[in-house]
């Protein structure tokens, strides 16, 4: 397993992170054993990063990876790193009330983690969204007294701007940005990656597949589960969905040429993007499944070419994708896109 440092401030990890949400939320119905297996197969084939926020299913899946950890063998589990959001607000019925960074809140919410997770420190702590009330430099101030005091390792964000990042970096060293990056999300190279570049700071990038939309696997004709909510995503809708899926199979004929898989292309894509812009990235991958994380570490083998990635560009170009990539109550809260 190749490994990077996370920017200049950030652990060791492994090329390819592992992103939970999915085990606990949002995608429907998830299989307990066959997610704890998926979590132990990652940490055999030398996946180090694992990724959760503690509003996923209101702390199911801290306490999910908590039990993965605890019954991994003791060199799997003491070479896993964890990574948590914090901030948002649920209520009983799983509503959304906004978020909360409030210096007092974030030793709260810090506080319930490392209890779910059974672990001493949380190694990447980061608010899932900035809170529009509280300042930037409170928030990652709180998390820096974190760190002084021994319960986190690094600092990170979340789908903030570059003029966030500024001005976090100015509080204390941050080691990564966590922040939708995909062969049809590419709005971070304008002016977000460079600036995470320029200040030493990684990407963490999620979404590489678009939550299945370019992996592939997902068909026109596909019924979603109650529950999970790409049914609310504009992406995944009528006109908008077809165009996408359009993509995909100009994406499926570069792949099969190379002879692999679709998603193992996207995901290859976006490993390449570190060299290009001169910054760390790690891609997370949202696997559910150990076949699905077979395939994904896949993309560690594929080696693409200018002329790969030149083909690749121009049968999906920047832009290209119909819809947002959330509704647009959730854009709102996205410091990246303002």
């Amino acid at each position: 397993m190749r490994t990077l440092t996370l920017g200049a401030n950030g652990p060791r990890t492994a090329a390819l992170g592992l992103g939970c949400m999915g085990m606990s939320a949002l995608y429907g119905e998830a299989d307990r054993d066959e997610s704890i297996a998926t979590i132990h197969a990652a940490l055999d084939a030398g996946v180090t990063l694992l990724d959760t926020g503690d509003f996923y299913a209101m702390g199911h899946n801290e306490m999910l990876i908590g039990e993965a950890l605890r019954s991994a063998p003791a060199a799997a589990r003491e070479q896993a790193l964890t990574s948590v959001k914090f901030g948002a607000l649920r209520d009983p019925d799983g509503g959304w009330s906004g978020y909360d960074g409030r210096p007092g809140a974030v030793k709260n919410f810090a506080a319930y983690s490392l209890q779910r997770l059974g672990v001493d420190h949380i190694d990447i702590y980061r608010i899932a969204r900035i809170d529009p009330d509280v300042p930037i430099e409170e928030t990652v101030g709180a998390i820096a007294e974190l760190v002084q005091a021994g319960h986190v390792r690094h600092i990170g964000l979340s789908e903030v701007g570059a003029a966030t990042l500024r001005r976090a970096a100015a509080v204390a060293p941050i080691s990564d940005l966590q922040i939708e990056y995909s062969l049809i999300s590419r709005g971070i190279e304008d002016e977000i990656l460079p600036t995470a570049s320029e200040l030493g700071i990684g990407v963490t990038a999620y979404g590489v597949l678009s939550r299945g939309l370019i992996s592939g696997h997902f068909t026109r004709d596909r019924q979603l589960a109650a529950g999970d909510f790409r049914g609310m995503s504009p992406r995944f809708q009528g006109e908008n969905l077809q165009h996408n899926l359009d993509l995909v199979d100009a994406l499926r004929k570069i792949a099969e040429q190379k002879g692999v898989s679709v998603a193992q292309t996207a995901i290859a894509w976006v490993l390449a993007q570190g060299p290009r812009h001169g910054a760390d990235i790690v891609p997370l991958v949202g696997a559910r499944r150990r076949d699905r994380l077979a395939e994904a570490l896949g993309a560690l083998d594929v080696e693409l070419t200018a002329s790969d990635l030149a083909a690749i560009e121009a049968a999906v170009p920047a832009g290209a994708a119909a819809g947002d990539r959330y509704p647009q109550a959730q854009m709102a809260h996205l410091d990246s896109e303002h």
